[in-house]
């Protein structure tokens, strides 16, 4: 894997660059819709690639390994044959999702023990069974085994948790360059940095994790709860430290505000499930702001979704008839709604890399934030 920056901005940490994997090159920034079990929630691959235009997107290891289960996968030649996209892939370890199900699951040295959501059943994760299983589901990037804290948590619980996460890395580090990937192509492992909201476990973990020379690195138990203002101040705090020379990527996050400004602060890379899922409940963002679509203003307003993205559902189908589509919970409400949010999140990022090339990122993203926090 190979990333190479291009421009920076001048007054801030905002960088362009290209992430080059098997799968193809990303430019960046950019947005990774979650395709949580092998699928972003009622989107086709070819709306993805041709509508959305998505260069890379996510799979969830903890979901997947339940169902379809890694035999299905291995059979069918890895994630990208299942389901059918030929671009790049990343895998989040299940750390997130074990977190959780906090009711269900005991976290040990050795791995966490969990319950399977779906029937109950008992399996172990470990540092090394992560990794086996993200070579066998075949992702272009693959996350280290980490325990993302919850927020408020308390300082000793939070350094304890790191430490245990930096020693799950050694064993993920270890288990991953003993192995090899399974379909014929290179996959690379991202550290992530841990530490909750205070500043020197931040500063800790993130030296340890720069100190691996990996591909690339990922700041993670962040928009877990706490103050967006400490998200930032964490985030700066990491970025600085964090290698200038390979990508990074800022788990979970987020609204389109947090995603500019952490854009702004040197991230390369973002995933959320908030486009789809708000979209689902009638939430969209736009190129103007947000629209509340179940709102009786949009009744009778037979304008286009938002004509400035240009794509098909957004020129073609009107306000009013989506709010009646969301209404009466037909499914093609949420699919229209879906893809509409799926393409303004990767048309603002695109938006921003080429600010960024023109050397007007920072004005434009003090007077975006504005906009596209506002409500219509």
């Amino acid at each position: 894997m190979q990333f190479t920056i291009s421009n920076k901005d001048k007054n801030s940490s905002a960088r362009a660059g290209e992430l080059t994997t098997a799968h193809g090159t990303i430019k960046t920034p950019i947005f990774m819709p979650v395709g949580t079990a092998g699928s972003v929630k009622a989107v086709h691959q070819r709306e993805l690639k041709d509508d959305i235009q998505a260069q890379i997107i996510l799979g969830n290891t903890y979901h997947l390994y339940l169902r379809p289960g890694l035999d299905v996968l291995q059979k069918a030649g890895g994630l990208h044959k299942f389901n059918g996209w030929d671009k790049p892939i990343l895998t989040d370890s299940g750390g997130y999702q074990v977190y959780s199900l906090s009711g269900t699951r005991k976290i040990k040295e050795e791995g966490v023990t969990f319950k399977s959501h779906i029937d109950g059943s008992k399996h172990i994760f470990s540092p090394e069974g992560v990794m086996d299983i993200q070579r066998k589901i075949g992702a272009d990037i693959i996350m280290a085994f980490d325990e993302c804290t919850p927020y408020p948590c308390d300082y000793e619980y939070a350094r304890k948790s790191m430490d245990m996460t930096h020693r799950w890395l050694d064993r993920c580090i270890q288990q991953f360059d003993n192995s090899e990937g399974l379909y014929g192509y290179e996959q690379s492992l991202f550290p992530i940095v841990q530490g909750s909201t205070y500043k020197d476990l931040r500063k800790r973990s993130a030296e340890e994790i720069a100190s691996k020379n990996r591909a690339g690195n990922a700041i993670g138990g962040l928009s877990v709860g706490e103050p967006a203002e400490d998200m930032y101040e964490m985030t700066e705090l990491v970025c600085d430290i964090l290698p200038q020379d390979k990508p990074r990527y800022l788990m979970g996050v987020g609204t389109p505000a947090n995603i500019l400004e952490c854009i702004a602060l040197g991230v390369d890379m973002f995933d959320c499930v908030m486009p789809t899922r708000n979209a689902r409940n009638g939430m969209l963002f736009t190129t103007e702001g947000i629209i509340n679509i179940r709102n009786k203003k949009w009744e009778d307003d037979f304008s286009p979704i938002d004509p400035n993205l240009g794509t098909y559902v957004d020129t073609f189908y009107t306000k009013a008839y989506l709010r009646h589509l969301i209404h009466s919970k037909e499914i093609l409400g949420a699919q229209i709604a879906s893809i509409h949010n799926l393409t303004f999140y990767l048309w603002l990022v695109g938006e921003a890399r080429e600010q960024i090339i023109s050397g007007t990122f920072y004005d434009w993203k003090e007077k975006m934030v504005k906009k596209l926090m506002t409500r219509l």
